[in-house]
C-alpha cells in the first residue's frame, strides 16, 4: 500500500500545525508526528476505520486527540482525503 495526500488534506495539517503553533506550541510538534504516524499506519491497516459518511469514504477517530482523518482505499493507495476537527460542521 501507498500513502497518497490530497491537496486538502495536506492543507489541513498546515493549518493545525500553524494553529498549534499559535495557540498550544508545547502540543505543535507531538501532535503533527501523531497525525503524520497514524496517516501511515493506514499503510499496513487501511481498513481499521469505521465506513466513513461520504460513500467510498472511512474515517479514522484519533482518540483522545479531536482530529478524524478521512481516507479513501483504492486498489494498493490509500488516498488521505482530509483531516477533520471533531467540532467541524462536514458532512
Amino acid at each position: 500500500m501507498r500513502i497518497r495526500w490530497a491537496y486538502a488534506a495536506a492543507s489541513d495539517l498546515a493549518a493545525i500545525r500553524d494553529y498549534l503553533r499559535e495557540q498550544r506550541p508545547s502540543l505543535m510538534q507531538s501532535t503533527i508526528r501523531k497525525l503524520y504516524d497514524t496517516t501511515r499506519s493506514l499503510k499496513k491497516f487501511p481498513n481499521r476505520g469505521r465506513i466513513g459518511r461520504l460513500a467510498g469514504t472511512r474515517e479514522l477517530v484519533l482518540s483522545p486527540m479531536p482530529y478524524i482523518v478521512v481516507y479513501s482505499v483504492e486498489h494498493e493507495v490509500v488516498h488521505i482525503l482530509r483531516l477533520i476537527h471533531a467540532s467541524e460542521d462536514w458532512p
